[in-house]
């Protein structure tokens, strides 16, 4: 039957090693720029990343891995398959912080040095001390000031409209509360340890501003800017790549899907009515098991068992209405050999999709997994429709 269906996809198998060359050519081909977060806690480190990657704040939290005694690493949108990577310093205003161990570390893999600090931050001196050896040990080296919380210098009040900051060297007088005289002290504490200086405000959407995300896309246009050109593409491409190193774990997994499908559609034509769905069901939860493993997300297999739930109880349901058929010979063997192979086949693809989406920071819905599982299911039952004058199980 598995031969059969092989068939069906010309299906060729993807070996580790295989696999592991492609993923390692197309990473060869695609630069993985290196951002240097160095800032206080509470400074807006975490809301550019968001803003960059689209990540959600658990994803980011939980992904940050140690490096130093003081620094973290952050692989976008994983650390096997990383786009983007973010190195953030987090000893600042901690007694004794001496950052020879991070320049260290940092010095050949910093692409770009990203300074975050409230505008309205007074107490400067451990960002600037440190500062000032990192921007020694490496000149060249782009440095970008991003001043975050502006809101902080005009309480009460929206972000100014339109976009008063057109450039990062000249701040309009007329900018609201507290902000143009905050902007230009920062401007004068930092001359000659920053090359651009990026006003933004990241804010959650229920905060009541109307611009939530003011300046975030100053910030990377910035960024694009100031980037060596091959990392700059990287970053201009982030979704496609992203999208590349997807479907080539897809591609891994797509062995996995066909044999469980075929073992499904197997356990769904013996003769015995009803005693299939236990196993076929069995069956299911197995495969979303191998394939978080493959994806790397098994803390997220449960929760995806528990969004499935609903159209877990749908295939029950429809196995106990077909189950009758399989008195009448051949007719509803082959019924429900279909109904389990689809099933199996669209649970299979829908999994890839929302592992993929986990690794790629988004956290899909019990509505956007019900759409796409039944998209699969459409072409898992038209494939098995466009072959079923050879049924894989008479």
């Amino acid at each position: 039957m598995f031969d059969r269906f092989k068939s069906w996809f010309g299906w060729k198998p993807l070996a580790d090693d295989e696999f592991e060359a492609a993923r390692k050519k197309l990473l060869e081909q695609t630069p993985v720029p290196v951002f240097w977060l160095f800032g206080k806690t509470g400074s807006g480190k975490s809301s550019i990343v968001r803003s960059l990657t689209g990540a959600t704040s658990a994803e980011i939290g939980n992904g940050f891995r140690p490096q130093t005694r003081t620094s973290a690493e952050y692989d976008f949108p994983s650390a096997e398959q990383p786009v983007v990577r973010f190195l953030d310093t987090r000893g600042l205003g901690e007694a004794h912080y001496d950052p020879a161990e991070d320049i260290a570390a940092f010095a050949s893999r910093a692409h770009l040095l990203l300074v975050t600090v409230r505008v309205a931050d007074q107490a400067l001196e451990p960002i600037l001390v440190p500062l000032r050896k990192m921007r020694a040990a490496a000149p060249k080296r782009p440095v970008v000031l991003a001043l975050t919380c502006l809101h902080e210098a005009y309480p009460m009040q929206q972000h100014p409209a339109p976009d008063p900051f057109a450039t990062d060297a000249s701040w309009p007088e007329s900018l609201p509360g507290e902000l143009h005289r905050l902007l230009l002290m920062q401007q004068e504490r930092f001359a000659g340890l920053v090359d651009h200086m990026v006003p933004i405000d990241l804010t959650p959407v229920d905060e009541g501003f109307e611009q939530p995300h003011f300046g975030a896309e100053r910030l990377e246009t910035m960024l694009q800017a100031v980037l060596p050109a091959a990392y700059r593409q990287t970053l201009l491409q982030l979704h496609d790549v992203r999208e590349q190193l997807q479907d080539l774990t897809e591609q891994r997994a797509w062995p996995t899907i066909l044999s469980y499908s075929s073992l499904a559609a197997t356990a769904a034509a013996t003769p015995l009515p009803w005693a299939d769905i236990p196993v076929v069901l069995g069956l299911q939860a197995r495969l979303v098991y191998r394939l978080a493993d493959l994806y790397g997300q098994k803390m997220h297999a449960d929760e995806l068992m528990k969004m499935a739930g609903a159209l877990g109880g749908q295939i029950l349901a429809r196995f106990a209405v077909r189950a009758p058929l399989k008195f009448l010979p051949f007719i509803g063997h082959t019924a429900n050999a279909a109904m389990a192979f689809a099933y199996t086949l669209s649970l299979g693809k829908a999994c890839c999709w929302y592992f993929g989406e986990i690794k790629a920071g988004h956290i899909p819905t019990q509505q956007d997994l019900n759409q796409v599982w039944n998209d699969k299911l459409k072409d898992a039952l038209q494939i098995w429709k466009s072959h079923e004058k050879t049924p894989p199980a008479g």
